[in-house]
């Protein structure tokens, strides 16, 4: 029983590792030390709850939320001795005409609050529909529009003509 449910979690995370790590390389503005941080804890409580079938209906959509939770979590309670960087290493593995396009959204993306960062991967990165978003969230359907709104908007602010620059 117990090597049956270890490979299905493994079969699960083989699976959903890829997925989780780039919403979390949204979520937390391409800090990818946070990013694999937020994963490993992600599939840390999957992994508790695994066995429990009643609790897991749909594992996907479960670590999903488990892994938005993480993030406004560690948010809330992050240490004031940690400082973000306004620089991004060097990275071999990007795409030479994508980095600037990337660097400039991820830039975006950080000047967003944690909440509103989080209503618009779920939204329009992993393209859940407002209810879902809510539900993951455990806020209002009113307050994922709201936030989704005044995020968007916020965006196009900052980005103003940059992003059609860079998708030409």
């Amino acid at each position: 029983m117990r090597r049956s449910k270890e490979s299905g979690f493994r079969e699960f995370a083989e699976a959903r590792t890829g997925h989780l790590f780039r919403s979390a390389c949204l979520l937390t503005s391409g800090d990818t030390h946070f990013a694999e941080d937020l994963v490993q804890e992600t599939l840390g409580r999957m992994y508790v709850v695994w066995g429990r079938s009643s609790r897991v209906g749909n594992p996907a959509a479960y670590a999903q939320t488990v892994l938005i939770r993480a993030f406004l979590a560690h948010q809330r309670r992050r240490s004031a001795q940690e400082h973000p960087s306004d620089e991004i290493p060097e990275t071999s593995d990007i795409p030479p005409g994508d980095a600037s396009l990337r660097i400039t959204l991820l830039d975006a993306l950080r000047q967003l609050p944690p909440k509103d960062r989080a209503v618009i991967v779920l939204r329009y990165w992993e393209d859940r529909s407002v209810m879902e978003t809510a539900e993951i969230l455990n806020v209002s359907s009113a307050a994922v529009r709201m936030r989704s709104t005044r995020a968007l908007a916020r965006l196009r602010e900052q980005l103003g003509g940059s992003v059609a620059e860079f998708a030409a």
